[in-house]
């Protein structure tokens, strides 16, 4: 399946817009990467414990949006955004959302 940010792909005629798709991922950070994240906070540099979490939920939100085009019968997702942001009591949640249009290109 083809997944894009644009609104069409190269080459290829829309023939028919199956409607809007979302994947939805809520994830929590434990203890130990709040912890790591913390050090990382103190001493400068990257956090590897928080970008390795944000990596994955997008991924799997991604995945759950191509799943709900392939159940409607399309074989691309156009347009799509990504949306973070963060949930819960101490800011301890994660939420990404994939969005896009489900299309049947020829």
């Amino acid at each position: 399946m083809i997944i894009t940010t644009t609104n069409c792909v190269e080459g290829r005629k829309v023939v028919e817009y199956k409607g809007i798709v979302f994947g939805e991922v809520i994830s929590g950070v434990d203890f130990i990467k709040d912890f790591a994240a913390g050090l990382t906070n103190f001493f400068g540099g990257r956090s590897r414990s928080y970008e390795g979490e944000l990596i994955q939920a997008r991924e799997s939100a991604i995945s759950e949006m191509e799943k709900r085009a392939q159940a409607i019968g399309a074989n691309a997702v156009i347009g799509v955004d990504i949306d973070y942001e963060v949930l819960g009591q101490g800011g301890n949640m994660l939420m990404v959302t994939a969005s896009g249009t489900a299309v049947v290109l020829e």
